[in-house]
Order: C-alpha cells, then structure tokens, then sequence
C-alpha cells in the first residue's frame, strides 16, 4: 500500500515539473525569435495595399485605432471600412476620419451579403471584392498600430512561398482588474504557445488581430466564402492558407488592441466562450494545455511531496520560472505595458484561468449576442432555429496554445 501511494506521488511530481520545463523552453524561445527578428533587415518590398476592417460598434480607443492607419509611412495603399448597417454607432467616426485625412482613399462600405453566420466574415468577403489592390491587410476594430506597420507585415510577403503574415498584439486596458486580467492571460500566457509552435512545427494558424496575405492566396484557399460558418475565422484563415500550401509566420511588429472595463461576469462569460472556441477547433491541443498550467500543478506537488524543501523548491521554481517567461515573452518581446505594469498578477491569472480551463468542457455551445450556436466541426449552428443575423466573431482567436 506504501509502495503503491509512493508511485502516484512520484507521477504527480514528474507532471508537476512539466510546466515547469515548458516554461523554460517557451523563454527560449521568445529569446531565439525576438533577438532574430530585429536583427533581420527589412526588405524594401511595398506593393499597393487594400487595408481591410470589419467594424461593428466603438470602444474607448476607436478614434484613434482608425486614425493610426492613416498615418502609416507607407507609399500606396488604401482603407475600406465595413458596417453591417448604416445605424452602427462607427460610422460617424469613420466619417470623421475621411474628414480628418482627406488626403486618404478610404471608402465606407454599408451592409453585406450573408454568406454564413460569421458576420465579421461576411464583411470581409464584400471588402475583399471591393479591394482595388492584391496584397490585403486585414485588422478588427480595435486595433491600434504604429507608423511602420504596413511597412513591417507587408514586405515578408516579397517571398511568393509566405501565404500570410500575422502579429502579435499589445494590450491597452481601462483600469479595471478584469480587462488588465485579459490582456495578461494573452501576453504571458498565449503568446508563449504561439512561440512555441513556430518554434517546434511552424505557424499553421493565424492571429486575428493583424493578418496580411494576397488575394492569390485567399483564392488558392477556397475565400472567405470557406469560412463564413466557421467561429474562430482567423485561426481557420491561417490554417487553410497553411493547407494550401503557404507558410504562415510571424510579424515583429506588434500592433495593440482595447480592451473595455468589465464585471467579473461579463470576463467570465467572455473567457469561458473564449476557451470553449479553442476547445472546440483543437481538441487534442487544447487537452494538452493541461500540462503548460504550473500553478495547479505546484500546488498539487507541494501538498504531495516526501520533504519541505521539496515542496518549497516546486513552489519557488514556478514562481521563478513563470515570471521569467511571463516578462521574456509579454515584456521584452512583445512590448506589452499592461503586463509590465501589473505582472504580478500572473499567478492569479493562472488561477483563475485553470478554473476557466475546467468550466470550458461543461458544453459545446457559444453565445453571441442573443443568439446560441451548437459547434460543430468549428461551424456554427444555430440552436432551435434561432436568427443568426445578430452574429459576430470571436476576436483574436488563437492556435495551438489558446
């Protein structure tokens, strides 16, 4: 019986240090792709560019996300913005900006036509026949990005092998711990796992936030007319291109994304939809993740372990570890000033988030707006029949790791 309680303590502490391993090879990582990537020159490759963005309502940054691509230090390119209908509170905000940046081709479309249940997608598709231009940047509504952003994610795609390039993404916060909560789960936790990947198998996925690529491309993978079902659309766009046979990678440049004061229930529901997404488009990955969650692990290893000091020392090398690839990934390489600011809230975030992890199993339906949809095979099904017009997709919907 001893010998039997031994061995399982024994398994515990060898999963207990898994993480711990993981959070080690992910700073690696982050040091081996960010130091690489600005010491690379970068290529003077700037064709014309159609800048595409689906919009649907305003947040806290709205004026300044749509404003900060009309300042782009970039030769020829212009900006088409699409509404679902003339009511959306953006539109005059875009008009403003045509005001404001008159020497701007920026075009506001209204409405589109409902190839499937992804709004967002159906935007896209009407942007993309309006596109006067081959290569296509595609970015949501709030996102915000510097002077040498097209400059960065277009000139990869000099090389005709790249089928798209994607960014990662900054996060700026209103004061309130919820949405500071979010912004760090991505920069020291998710990010991690897109390092990772491009690391051990490459990128097969994209990041919604910032997705360059061609109409060739779009084309070669079936447009977006493949995707218009689907939930999580940037990671199935990243993935088709990645079937047909082009290399997604990674963009140096970061770019940044809002992220609006919340209750806890609407961070809850936001996050639970959030995993239940990733869950549902990779399941194997997504059990996976199970073993790159140190805090429960440590916890569970302390409580189980033969000695003090080992269960101090499981304790001590997920704080060290944890931090050092929290502020590797999200603070040296990407940029993030939320997650500078607040990193000591890391391991709440990983408490809170392997809760989250559990809760995502308890179904297989998402809700978007007052409409509920049945996944399946990562398409959206409305339940009971229900009206689907009110649909739109989850943002920054991630790979392998999240």
């Amino acid at each position: 019986m001893m010998a039997h309680s031994a061995l399982w303590r024994d398994v515990v502490l060898l999963l207990a240090a898994g993480p711990l391993v993981y959070y080690a090879l992910a700073t690696v990582a982050a040091l081996r792709f960010f130091r690489g990537e600005r010491g690379r020159k970068l290529s003077d490759f700037s064709p014309p560019v159609s800048v595409l963005k689906p919009v649907r309502g305003l947040d806290f940054g709205s004026h300044q996300n749509f404003a900060s691509f009309c300042r782009q230090e970039y030769p020829d390119y212009e900006i088409l913005f699409a509404v679902n209908d003339e009511h959306d509170p953006a539109v005059a905000v875009i008009r403003q900006i045509i005001g404001e940046f008159p020497e701007r081709r920026i075009r506001l479309l209204v409405g589109a036509e409902q190839l499937g249940t992804n709004r967002k997608v159906n935007k896209l598709a009407r942007l993309a026949r309006e596109a006067r231009h081959e290569v296509l940047v595609l970015t949501d509504g709030d996102v915000c990005v510097g002077p040498t952003y097209l400059r960065e994610v277009v000139a990869p795609l000099a090389n005709s092998k790249i089928g798209a390039v994607t960014s990662f993404y900054r996060g700026i916060a209103e004061k309130n711990v919820w949405a500071e909560l979010e912004a760090i789960g991505a920069s020291s936790d998710f990010f991690a796992g897109v390092l990772m990947a491009q690391w051990t198998e490459g990128i097969h996925f994209a990041l919604g936030a910032s997705i360059a690529t061609t109409k060739g491309w779009l084309g070669k993978m079936g447009g977006f007319e493949a995707i218009a079902d689907t939930l999580a659309d940037d990671y199935e766009l990243g993935f088709r291109i990645a079937e047909a046979g082009g290399e997604v990678v990674l963009s140096r440049e970061a770019v940044w994304t809002m992220y609006p004061a919340q209750s806890f229930r609407g961070f809850w529901d936001h996050q639970v939809r959030w995993a239940r997404t990733v869950r549902l488009c990779r399941p194997l990955s997504y059990v996976g993740l199970l073993f790159t969650q140190g805090l429960p692990w440590v916890l569970l290893a302390s409580i189980v372990a033969p000695a003090v000091w080992i269960a101090v020392a499981y304790l001590l090398a997920y704080f060290v570890l944890r931090f050092s690839m929290a502020w590797t990934v999200g603070v040296w390489g990407v940029k993030d000033d939320v997650l500078r600011r607040k990193i000591w809230l890391v391991p709440l975030r990983d408490a809170i988030h392997f809760v989250i992890w559990l809760a995502s199993f308890s179904s297989n339906r998402v809700k978007w707006g007052s409409v509920e949809y049945l996944v399946r095979k990562g398409k959206m099904v409305p339940v009971g029949g229900a009206d689907a017009r009110g649909t739109n997709s989850a943002a920054h919907v991630p790979g392998p790791s999240k």
